[in-house]
Protein backbone atom coordinates (compact mmCIF):
# COMPACT_ATOMS: atom_id res chain seq x y z
CA UNK A 1 0.00 0.00 0.00
CA UNK A 2 1.53 3.71 -1.17
CA UNK A 3 2.37 6.27 1.66
CA UNK A 4 -0.47 8.97 1.75
CA UNK A 5 0.53 12.06 -0.16
CA UNK A 6 1.21 14.67 2.04
CA UNK A 7 -0.34 17.96 2.82
CA UNK A 8 1.97 20.41 1.38
CA UNK A 9 1.48 23.97 3.67
CA UNK A 10 3.97 25.85 1.74
CA UNK A 11 6.78 25.70 -0.77
CA UNK A 12 10.13 27.36 -1.63
CA UNK A 13 12.25 26.64 -4.68
CA UNK A 14 15.35 28.73 -4.66
CA UNK A 15 17.53 29.66 -8.30
CA UNK A 16 19.55 26.46 -7.93
CA UNK A 17 15.75 24.42 -8.13
CA UNK A 18 16.66 23.19 -4.58
CA UNK A 19 12.74 22.97 -3.15
CA UNK A 20 11.73 22.70 0.41
CA UNK A 21 7.88 22.20 1.27
CA UNK A 22 6.44 22.75 4.71
CA UNK A 23 4.46 19.58 5.03
CA UNK A 24 1.42 19.01 7.48
CA UNK A 25 2.03 17.07 10.57
CA UNK A 26 -0.44 15.30 13.17
CA UNK A 27 1.49 15.73 15.81
CA UNK A 28 5.05 15.97 17.27
CA UNK A 29 6.31 12.80 18.84
CA UNK A 30 9.37 13.08 21.78
CA UNK A 31 11.11 10.60 23.83
CA UNK A 32 10.84 11.61 27.49
CA UNK A 33 12.58 8.98 30.16
CA UNK A 34 10.80 9.27 33.19
CA UNK A 35 7.72 11.95 32.21
CA UNK A 36 10.46 14.23 31.15
CA UNK A 37 11.80 15.50 28.06
CA UNK A 38 15.71 14.24 27.09
CA UNK A 39 18.47 15.43 25.13
CA UNK A 40 20.78 12.44 23.99
CA UNK A 41 24.42 13.17 23.47
CA UNK A 42 27.02 11.20 21.55
CA UNK A 43 30.83 11.55 22.00
CA UNK A 44 33.96 9.35 22.28
CA UNK A 45 34.96 9.26 25.78
CA UNK A 46 38.32 8.43 25.24
CA UNK A 47 39.78 11.37 23.68
CA UNK A 48 39.65 15.19 25.09
CA UNK A 49 38.52 16.74 22.21
CA UNK A 50 35.32 19.05 21.22
CA UNK A 51 32.68 16.85 19.15
CA UNK A 52 30.30 15.57 21.03
CA UNK A 53 26.98 15.52 18.70
CA UNK A 54 23.58 16.42 19.98
CA UNK A 55 21.23 13.21 18.81
CA UNK A 56 17.03 13.97 17.38
CA UNK A 57 14.57 13.24 20.54
CA UNK A 58 11.68 14.88 18.68
CA UNK A 59 9.74 13.17 15.28
CA UNK A 60 6.76 14.52 13.23
CA UNK A 61 6.91 10.60 12.42
CA UNK A 62 5.85 8.05 15.30
CA UNK A 63 7.55 5.36 14.13
CA UNK A 64 10.81 7.01 14.87
CA UNK A 65 10.18 7.96 18.22
CA UNK A 66 9.02 4.70 19.13
CA UNK A 67 12.73 3.07 17.50
CA UNK A 68 14.30 5.42 19.66
CA UNK A 69 12.65 4.61 22.51
CA UNK A 70 13.16 0.94 22.13
CA UNK A 71 16.47 1.24 21.30
CA UNK A 72 16.68 3.18 24.28
CA UNK A 73 14.89 1.42 27.03
CA UNK A 74 17.27 -1.83 25.40
CA UNK A 75 20.86 0.01 25.69
CA UNK A 76 19.93 1.28 29.97
CA UNK A 77 18.61 -1.85 30.42
CA UNK A 78 14.58 0.06 31.47
CA UNK A 79 11.19 0.54 30.33
CA UNK A 80 11.46 4.50 31.65
CA UNK A 81 11.62 5.62 27.93
CA UNK A 82 8.39 6.63 26.31
CA UNK A 83 6.75 8.34 23.46
CA UNK A 84 5.02 11.49 23.64
CA UNK A 85 2.44 12.95 21.46
CA UNK A 86 2.73 17.14 21.73
CA UNK A 87 -0.16 18.45 20.03
CA UNK A 88 -0.30 22.30 21.56
CA UNK A 89 2.26 23.99 23.27
CA UNK A 90 2.92 27.58 24.36
CA UNK A 91 5.03 29.87 21.39
CA UNK A 92 7.13 31.39 22.68
CA UNK A 93 9.92 34.42 21.34
CA UNK A 94 13.81 34.47 20.95
CA UNK A 95 15.33 36.15 23.62
CA UNK A 96 16.37 39.87 21.74
CA UNK A 97 19.76 40.04 23.38
CA UNK A 98 21.17 36.31 22.72
CA UNK A 99 19.06 36.05 19.34
CA UNK A 100 21.71 36.53 16.77
CA UNK A 101 24.94 35.78 19.08
CA UNK A 102 26.94 38.81 18.47
CA UNK A 103 26.80 38.53 14.78
CA UNK A 104 24.49 41.26 14.09
CA UNK A 105 21.78 41.03 10.99
CA UNK A 106 21.37 37.52 9.56
CA UNK A 107 22.42 36.48 5.94
CA UNK A 108 19.51 35.66 3.46
CA UNK A 109 21.93 32.72 1.98
CA UNK A 110 18.74 32.07 -0.83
Amino acid sequence: MARPKPNVLLEHTDRNFRSEQVLDAEAIYAVFLDGSPINLKSFNSLVDQPGAKYKKTSFSNSGHAFNLAERLNEKFNTDKFTVEKLIAGEQIKEDADTGDYGLGKRANLN
